[in-house]
């Protein structure tokens, strides 16, 4: 089988299968009309359990004919303009291009001897992304594979840095609407349960910093270590953006970390018109940015930024076979050294190409196409008597629900909810996400895609509201 290995006598193979397979992938997305076919797990489930693993085709043709049926017809396309639910991104052509430049050659980022210049290339992109968000001349930081990955990383480092050894009195301030990799990611470090304290948000769903102030207090008189602060900028369900200034003065008066959870708002970074919205970022002492949500790259490209590179020391781990102390006196560049992965992908080569080809500009505006798109939506919502919306968005996600006219009992406005968010998704004309606000459902667009018209919006809220008025009417002919 040395035929398929990929080699100085396979180059016209690679070059003729992958061919094949990107001319599968571009018809599809050329004749894809609905985001998704609407199939069940069970409907799928036994088309793929039918294929026999341990009796290969043998021919790429077969093979590709087959993944039309176990996963290109109905895979969730997040290209089509009707997709609104999660905080997936349509890709940009160039880091597809780096995507299938750095399967093939296949570096690993750990060492300087795996890697060579994509070594450089991704530091340099560090460098470029800790310029944009301001932290100054001894900033550093490392790609991982997401924010959670990024949040953890980060929270180390801050409990490190704490300087206690009783991780009982270690304590991390979060929003009540930050991601839930906070928590998880107290549970990994060893924290206590309550070492996360919940912060109270204001209408527009930013964490009150009065509230913050008074935590921190008591905090410190109850004899405990405010270990970090974790400001969001885009939080998951309502895109808000803490407020940071203030954030971090109260960080620096009580000796406490500021971590920043960009990983959706790092678009602002490069945005030409709403950078501002961010302002305050610049004094964090770390930062997540996901590159594949707001800076349109595909899964998975993020990155963790610290103010003082020093502190990446807390993930550093030498090992004879791979980084030897001796490397850093030699002044050899191991990415391992600063990550929490050991053999890593060159993702950041994704990111690269994109800025080669497009800039930073042409990032940026993209990005605030689909804000301004959120802020049309708001309008549409806010003057719609069939809809209540949460709160005005500051980046690009709507949090509404439908209202039945003479309804009033909120659970049966909750089922009524939930049914049209699955009735859409089976019918696969658009893909719309859910949450909770209170004890209440809500429905929610998260609007990243340039393509994606306020004509889409309105069509979708119609089919929200009929679906909703059908489960409704249904109900009320079984009770009669």
């Amino acid at each position: 089988m040395r035929s398929h290995l990929l080699n100085d006598t396979t180059a016209e193979l690679y070059r003729s299968s992958v061919t094949e397979g990107i001319e599968r992938v571009a018809a599809k997305l050329a004749t894809t009309t609905r985001p998704f076919t609407g199939v069940t797990p069970d409907a799928l489930a036994p088309t793929i359990d039918a294929v026999d693993l341990d009796k290969p085709l043998h021919d790429t043709i077969a093979v590709l004919d087959e993944l039309e049926d176990v996963y290109l017809r109905d895979a969730v396309y997040f290209h089509h303009p009707r997709y609104l639910a999660h905080l997936n991104c349509p890709v940009v052509i160039p880091a597809v291009l780096g995507e299938a430049i750095l399967s093939a050659v296949n570096s690993s980022l750990d060492t300087w001897d795996q890697s060579a210049g994509g070594t450089l290339i991704e530091r340099k992109l560090i460098d470029w992304t800790a310029a944009r968000i301001g932290l100054g001349p001894a900033a550093d930081g490392v790609f991982t594979s997401g924010g959670s990955q990024s949040n953890l990383q980060a929270l180390l480092l801050a409990r490190q840095e704490a300087k206690t050894d009783d991780l009982a009195k270690l304590r991390i301030f979060a929003s009540e609407v930050s991601h839930f990799s906070v928590k998880k990611s107290a549970t990994l470090l060893g924290l206590d349960p309550r070492a996360v304290v919940s912060v109270p948000v204001d209408q527009d769903k930013r964490m009150r910093t009065l509230a913050l102030a008074a935590e921190l207090e008591r905090c410190r008189r109850d004899g405990l270590v405010p270990m970090a602060v974790v400001a969001t900028a885009g939080t998951t369900d309502f895109g808000s953006i803490d407020p940071l200034p203030e954030i971090a003065e109260l960080c620096e008066r009580y000796g406490t970390w500021m971590h920043v959870d960009a990983a959706y708002g790092c678009g602002l970074l490069v945005s030409p018109r709403n950078r501002d919205r961010i302002d305050g970022i610049e004094r964090a002492d770390s930062v997540t940015v996901d590159y594949h949500k707001s800076f349109f790259q595909p899964v998975s490209s993020s990155a963790v930024l610290v103010r003082d590179g020093a502190t990446l020391r807390h993930a550093t781990y030498h090992a004879e076979y791979l980084n030897p102390r001796r490397t850093v006196a030699e002044r050899i560049p191991n990415q391992v050294d600063k990550s929490l992965q050991t053999t890593r992908r060159f993702d950041a080569l994704k990111l690269w190409m994109t800025l080669r080809v497009m800039g930073a500009d042409g990032i940026g505006g993209l990005f605030d196409e689909v804000c301004e798109l959120a802020r049309q939506g708001w309008e549409l919502l806010v003057a719609d008597p069939r809809f209540d919306v949460v709160v005005e968005p500051r980046l690009s996600t709507l949090v509404y629900r439908y209202i039945p006219a003479g309804i009033t009992d909120p659970a049966e406005i909750d089922r009524a909810n939930l049914y049209a968010r699955k009735a859409l998704f089976a019918s696969g004309d658009a893909v719309v996400a859910g949450t909770k606000v209170g004890d209440r459902q809500f429905l929610k667009f998260t609007l990243l895609n340039p393509e994606t018209t306020l004509a889409d919006i309105s069509a979708v809220l119609d089919l929200i509201a009929g679906h909703a008025e059908q489960y409704l009417g249904d109900t009320l002919d079984r009770a009669s």
